[in-house]
Formats: structure tokens, sequence, C-alpha cells
């Protein structure tokens, strides 16, 4: 027997485990971006920081999914009207030990490179940090947009990364044809190399055996450290490149053969094997409204009382929420509600709804399919229908949202929709 040989089969599978993959890879979180499609609600922080899901942030997912799957190095890259963000991943992300060689680094732009730029893209703002990247040496590098709510386990990921042989790995989920020009797109092979990349295509093409259904980028890459070095140096040497992963770097990788794909399927968290992988975009008001009441459903689509893969964030200590009666004696009631630490809602009906934490709902309210962040006051005799409420508004006695469509775009900023944004600015109009 040739013992020597063994024991270098045993240490090559051995390395291959994703308990031992992650500890060679470090996470990078793009969280710089300002979500524009949200209107209002990202006048004031980065899309990543934008609350969710009754005591979340966007970015809480991403970064839960790392701490989850076994990545403890990781960097967060911020821009965009950074500081509810950097706040919010000092107070809630500092429990990792350095000692152990845990981080999550804040990478904020400081014009590192030249001293001429902030980032210029997605590309740039990795490559403005390759010091602090390569100071970790890591094996691989795992690259993840901060503005996107699912649940996944990127060292399913890393394994099959490795297992292709390539050196970089796009996720991968699939979508209807019609909606997939708002993504990049790519066409596979059967043995899921990509040979083409098209980013926001008008004709986007399909995937092997349906002509239906397309392959959109999820915003997650997986690459191989030397290689993503050798990619970005080249990438900024060149005049014409917007240094943008989905338009440059990754349809260059696809142009040398070294692009894989992995569908979101094969890595996603679900609480049974009947539920759907679920991944979502809340990056628009109708769809971070819909994604929200979701959670308030019967059954929920997103899973978020899964103790197996819990959603880390920061959060106050504050008081459990209660249901008191109003001066008649009636009592206030919620009804397929859900409703965070520190809420009163006071001899009002609430159906249907999302309450963020501290959020007091005066007496003979009615409101219905409404989103209403941290620290929201409704006033008495109230009447609100499929809004989102921005943290910290005060609601006077007597106002009514969602039932004169003409009155609620004077007013608010009114969706395609008709789901009403309501913020501090608007409110301040009125009076």
């Amino acid at each position: 027997m040739n013992t020597k040989a063994s024991t270098q089969s045993l240490t090559s599978a051995r390395q291959m485990q994703p308990h031992m993959l992650v500890r060679r890879s470090i996470a990078l979180v793009l969280a710089g971006g300002r979500g524009s499609r949200l209107k209002q609600l990202t006048d004031r922080r980065a899309k990543p920081a934008v609350y969710f899901g009754g005591k979340f942030r966007i970015i809480d997912f991403a970064l839960s999914n790392c701490v989850n799957s076994g990545i403890r190095r990781i960097g967060v890259i911020t821009q965009y009207k950074s500081h509810s963000l950097l706040r919010h991943l000092q107070r809630g992300w500092s429990f990792l030990r350095a000692e152990l060689n845990e981080m999550v680094d804040l990478l904020p732009a400081q014009q590192r490179v030249g001293e001429e730029h902030w980032y210029r893209g997605t590309a740039d703002a990795i490559f403005q940090n390759l010091d602090i990247v390569q100071s970790s040496k890591p094996d691989y590098v795992v690259i993840l947009a901060g503005d996107h709510v699912y649940r996944m386990d990127y060292s399913l990921m890393l394994q099959d990364h490795v297992a292709s042989g390539l050196a970089c790995t796009v996720g991968c989920i699939e979508v209807p044809r019609e909606e997939a020009s708002a993504f990049g797109v790519m066409a596979i092979d059967e043995q899921r190399k990509i040979s083409e990349f098209v980013e926001k295509p008008e004709h986007p093409p399909t995937m092997p055996g349906s002509d239906s259904v397309s392959l959109a980028s999820m915003g997650i890459y997986i690459f191989n450290a030397d290689y993503l070095y050798r990619m970005l140096a080249e990438d900024l040497a060149d005049p014409e490149s917007s240094h943008d992963f989905g338009k440059d770097v990754i349809p260059r990788v696809v142009t040398e053969g070294q692009a894989f794909a992995h569908p979101f399927s094969l890595s996603a968290v679900t609480s049974d094997e009947s539920s759907a992988p679920y991944w979502r975009d809340v990056g628009t008001i109708d769809a971070f409204w819909e994604a929200n009441l979701d959670l308030a459903s019967v059954t929920p689509d997103l899973d978020i009382y899964d103790t197996q893969w819990p959603i880390w964030t920061s959060q106050r200590q504050l008081p459990p929420a209660k249901f008191v009666q109003d001066q008649k004696g009636s009592h206030g009631q919620a009804i397929n509600t859900m409703v965070s630490g520190g809420c009163i809602v006071s001899g009002s009906v609430v159906s249907n709804s999302v309450l963020f934490s501290s959020v007091r709902i005066h007496s003979f309210c009615t409101v219905d399919q409404a989103v209403l962040l941290p620290e929201v006051e409704v006033g008495r005799n109230c009447r609100l229908s499929k809004v989102v409420v921005d943290r910290g508004c005060r609601l006077p006695e007597g106002l009514v949202i969602g039932e004169d469509p003409e009155l609620d775009a004077q007013r608010f900023e009114r969706s395609q929709g008709g789901v009403v944004l309501v913020t501090r600015a608007m409110l301040e109009k009125l009076t």
C-alpha cells in the first residue's frame, strides 16, 4: 500500500470539505449602492441599510448567510450615505472575535488608490481594497451584493466552485424570460459552463431546453483569489471599462472560458423540502411592500423563524408589544400582523401589516396592508391602507391614506402598484 499517496488523497479530500473551504475564504459584501428605485426611502440611507421584516436591515441577510455558512472573515464595502449602515454594523456585528481570525471589516470609500477617485464601480470598489484582502491571504474570494433578501449556504457554492476546476463561479437564479432584461443574464452549456454573459439584455438568452426561462445573475461571485487579482488589474488598465463586474469583468472571464454557473437551488436554505428557494430584490417600493407583507401572511415564502439558520441583527432592548383599550373600552386588535418589540396598539384594528420596533398606534384607527418602520406614531382616527411609512414619522389625527389615489399622489409618493410612501419631509409640507 502506498501510504504517501493515500495520505495525499485524504488531505485533498479533506480540503474539499465545506468546513475547510470556508476557512480559506473571505467574503466581500458590496453595500455602497443607493437604490434609487426605492425613492425617498433611500434619501438618508443606503439600500442595504433599509429596514426589513420588523427588526432587520436588508444587509443582515447576506451577513447572516456568511456566518451561518462558516465564513467569518467579512469585509463590507460602503459608499453612499453610509452612516446609518456603519452604525448598524458596529452595534450588531461586533461579536466576531479577531483572536479567532474572525472579522467584519468596514471598508468605506476613501480615495485610497491614487487619491483621485471614489469607487467608480463594483470591480473598482474591490480593487481599491485589494491590499486589505490580500493581507488575509485567502484562496477564494466570495463577492456578494448586500441588497437582496435570501437564505443561502455559501459553503455549498464554494464546494461546487472548487469541483468545477474553473476560476470563477456565478450564482444564478431562474427567472421568466420577459423579466430577465432587468438582470445580468447568462447562457450555459450542459456542464454549466457559461458561454455568454450579457448585462440587462433586450433579448435575453434562455436556458438549455427551455425557451421561456433565463438564468439571471444573483450578484454572487466566487473567484480563485489570484485569478481575481489579475482580472481586476487588467480591468483597471482598460480605459474603456466602467469597472463593473456585470458589465466588464464577468464577460471577460467568460471570454477566457473560466466562468461556471451555480444554480441557487443547489445551495438555497429552506425550512423543508417542499419550500421553494426564496430570493428577492426588494429594489422598488412595490417589491419592498409586498415582501414585508408576505412575512405577516399565514404561510410566508420566507421563513425567518427557522432557528437552524438565524438572521442576526442589531436590536435595542425593548419591552414586549401590547394591545390596550381605548377610552370607550374597545381593545386593540391585530390580525395577520407582525408586531415588533416596543409597539403599543390602543383601541385600533391593524390587519395584514408589519409594525417595526416602537410603533405607537393611538385609538380609533384602521390600519391595513401597512408597513410602519421604527418609531412611527399614528394619531387618532387615522385610516391607512397600502402604505409604507418611514422611520420616525408622526401621522396627524384624522389622516387618511390609500383611499384617494389623486390626493395621495399630490401629498406623498405613490408607486405604479398603488403603494403610498410617506416620509417626514412629506408630512412637514402638510402643515
